[in-house]
């Protein structure tokens, strides 16, 4: 960190790299140099922030930079160099100087403290100001164009600053001295409507579109059962759980269970959604058929002024603070709308309150989603809050771009040890997405100042990135679908070694050209060996299979010599009384997919036969666990590979009940692929396993297999940096990309 030079008398330059811009970190420097009477100045530079100082007490100033600084700064690192003293007796704060960049932008950060103290102080010139910040809080990444981080390059040079906030600008005393972002009443932003009728909409059981920080959202009353029946019908989601907000920290336990790991998180400056076990409370429709509940915290002031006005009106108890609907206000596959007159045109169709306000959004990023598994942070969807916070990689590498994949799409770009992963894209199959993604692109390359000089993609040949990456130009490598999961969690532990790789997912496009998705790989450097597979299984209908659990379960009872039982299991299903004969047929799609086995067992024990959204079948599985067991010998392990035939033999049962039989697929499953993992870590003599894929979103499935590996003396480890499902990919294709540069320099195009 810092070096050995601490002479007195003479005068330091120092140079600061990581999360210094945005963060009040120009300000705590002058405040920290005028209580050690030194001279010199601060500024920001294109590589963090430069920092000159001549006087008596440098060293003391030295000891207590790094120790004292500003709650959203990061410092990665600070050099020190010896130069002529100047005899300079001020100190001040320069204008920022350009050049190559590599400082970066700080994430969004949640209201803090002291704002919240002037938010509803009648006496502050901010009171009831929706648009209330501060150094240590409010919008960064979502309002900034370019690097450095000043007025002119944020969505704030439009805004010309009163008098009032000059002053407070210009004084080190201020917490706004040198704040970018600052605004009031008199100057700053302004909401179309006012907070009183926005409040009074919702109690009164309307659906509300509010501009929020990183995109549009809609709002209603979480207890109001007709209110969120009608936002499912106009939002065109069927099934696909909502998230809530509710006003207080100590109003989560009416709702939900939370430890303390979880309550942390949703008091964190990123305020991201948290999945908690619901107490089934609010109204059925929020997430029907699941057991957990995704909740968040007030995260701008204009939430905080909402549930204001709610307890004003009577609509919620002064000590309960409300709970509302908090969701994206996109239809089903699009982006987040950021742009005011589209959402006046498009959103009308849903909301009965459109609230806009005159701050542009110039990044759009959705609320970040997280659990809490194995008792740590799991990222299931990461956006606002944590981008654009790098993940440190094991050496520097050439500047790579990966594109992901064709669902929960995120794009990676590295920068010398760094990786910085974008907030969720979302899925590829729309227009408006592949527009999103390309934006995306644009504005990370450009933040950045970065200029790649490959681009890693998935293997298969047909998805919307991979097309992308080929009109590229560029030189190109391509990395297969499991491989890339696998390396996601090496690039984060920053392993280097060989490594094995349980990878359990719902697809993949093979290396043999096949339907991948329950892979164990032994991974080493660039190159991966498919060490074992779960049993292959046709899916009837191909991708149809993947949307209807009722086929995957056919083929079940197919495989088991219960062929003739599907007629009368799913006699629903118009297609049930010709697919006997399907499966009958030699040939046809197979599929390796962990995924499509959790959805034949919902099928099986009738929890969902059809899905409206990815995972429906295999969260309302998980929902129905009460307890898991292990079925002894439920599973049987051949030439690597591992088949749940006699787990699916006991699920098939006439007396099994839904809870019991969630519970043992769950525990077996688990408890195989613990058998599976611990025979090859005997085989090859490599005790670290990575567990990736979408399947250790399911916190019971990722909580049994760590356990079992850590008591079978295995070291197993989990994502915590980005999302076990695909929104991951990118980051394991930048790792293995770079990897492959560096062994073969002189030959870019290839395949990892």
């Amino acid at each position: 960190m810092i070096g050995a030079i601490t002479c007195e008398g003479i005068r330091l330059r120092l140079r600061l790299s990581g999360t210094v811009q945005g963060v009040g970190f120009r300000p705590y420097v002058y405040g920290l140099a005028s209580r050690y009477g030194l001279g010199g100045f601060v500024a920001n530079d294109a590589s963090g922030v430069i920092i000159e100082v001549e006087g008596n007490r440098t060293s003391e100033f030295m000891t207590a930079l790094p120790l004292e600084k500003p709650p959203l700064a990061r410092i990665d690192h600070i050099s020190v160099q010896a130069i002529d003293a100047l005899a300079t007796k001020g100190f001040s704060i320069r204008t920022s100087e350009r050049g190559k960049l590599s400082s970066r932008i700080a994430a969004d950060a949640a209201t803090c403290q002291e704002c919240l103290g002037e938010l509803f102080d009648p006496k502050s010139r901010r009171y009831l100001y929706a648009f209330i910040n501060c150094s240590h809080c409010g919008p960064r990444y979502t309002i900034t164009e370019q690097l450095p981080y000043d007025r002119r390059n944020t969505a704030m040079k439009a805004f010309v600053m009163c008098p009032e906030c000059s002053a407070e600008y210009a004084n080190p005393a201020s917490r706004r001295f040198r704040a970018e972002s600052i605004a009031c009443p008199t100057c700053g932003p302004r909401l179309s409507h006012g907070i009183n009728a926005i409040g009074a909409a919702i109690a009164g059981g309307e659906i509300v579109a509010i501009k929020g920080i990183g995109g549009y959202q809609l709002l209603c009353d979480a207890r109001n059962h007709d209110a969120v029946h009608r936002l499912r019908e106009k939002k065109q989601r069927d099934q696909k759980p909502f998230a809530v907000m509710v006003g207080s920290l100590d109003q989560v336990s009416s709702i939900a269970e939370a430890d303390a790991t979880e309550l942390a998180l949703l008091e964190s400056v990123a305020c991201p959604i948290v999945l908690l076990r619901s107490r089934n409370r609010l109204a059925p429709a929020l997430a029907p058929g699941l057991s957990r509940v995704g909740v968040m915290l007030p995260g701008a002031p204009l939430h905080h002024l909402i549930f204001h006005v709610l307890r004003s009106l009577g609509a919620c108890r002064e000590d309960e603070g409300g709970v509302i609907v908090c969701t994206s206000a996109n239809f089903s596959g699009e982006p987040l709308p950021i742009d005011n007159a589209e959402a006046l045109q498009r959103l009308g169709r849903i909301a009965d309150l459109i609230v806009t306000h005159d701050r542009n959004i110039l990044t759009r990023a959705d609320d970040s989603v997280v659990s809490v598994v194995a008792g740590r942070r799991q990222f299931i969807r990461r956006a606002r809050g944590y981008v654009p916070e790098p993940v440190r990689l094991a050496r520097s590498v050439p500047p790579v771009l990966a594109v992901g994949g064709a669902l929960k799409s995120t794009i990676t770009l590295t920068r010398g040890n760094e990786a910085f992963v974008s907030q969720h894209i979302g899925d590829l199959d729309t227009v408006e997405g592949i527009r999103f993604f390309e934006e995306t692109i644009r504005h990370l390359t450009s933040t950045l100042d970065v200029e790649p000089v490959v681009v890693a993609h998935d293997l298969h040949p047909d998805m919307a990135s991979t097309r992308f990456a080929e009109a590229t130009g560029r030189a190109r490598i391509a990395v297969q679908h499991h491989h890339a999961h696998a390396a996601a969690v090496i690039a984060e532990h920053g392993l280097e070694r060989p490594t094995l790789a349980l990878v359990l997912d719902g697809h993949g496009y093979g290396s043999d050209g096949g339907n991948w998705g329950g892979e164990l790989l032994l991974c080493e450097g660039i190159r991966f060996q498919r060490f074992g597979h779960l049993a292959p299984l046709k899916m009837p209908g191909g991708e149809r299979a993947a949307r209807e659990p009722w086929r995957m379960a056919s083929a079940i009872l197919h495989l088991l010599g219960r062929g003739h039982d599907i007629r009368g299991r799913f006699a629903a299903q118009p297609q049930a009384e010709r697919l006997p004969s399907l499966l009958d047929q030699a040939g046809g799609a197979t599929t390796t997919s962990a995924g499509r086995l959790f959805d034949a067992a919902a099928a099986l024990l009738g929890i969902a036969t059809l899905q409206t959204y990815e995972g429906e079948a295999a969260m309302k599985l998980e929902a129905c666990v009460r307890g898991t067991a292990v079925l002894e010998d439920g599973w049987l392990i051949d030439d690597g590979v591992l088949s749940f035939g006699p787990l699916f033999v006991a699920l098939i049962a006439d007396e099994v009940d839904v809870n019991e039989g969630a519970g043992l697929f769950h525990g077996t499953f688990a408890a195989g692929c613990v058998d599976w993992v611990t025979r090859a870590a005997r085989t090859t003599n490599i005790s670290t396993v990575v567990l990736s894929g979408g399947c250790f979103q399911n916190m019971v499935l990722a909580d049994e297999i760590q356990r079992g590996c850590m008591a079978a003396g295995l070291a197993p480890l989990l994502s915590r940096e980005v999302p076990p499902n695909d929104g991951g990919l990118s980051l394991g294709q930048a790792w293995l990309a770079a990897l492959l540069i560096a062994e073969r320099p002189s030959g870019l195009r290839g395949t990892a």
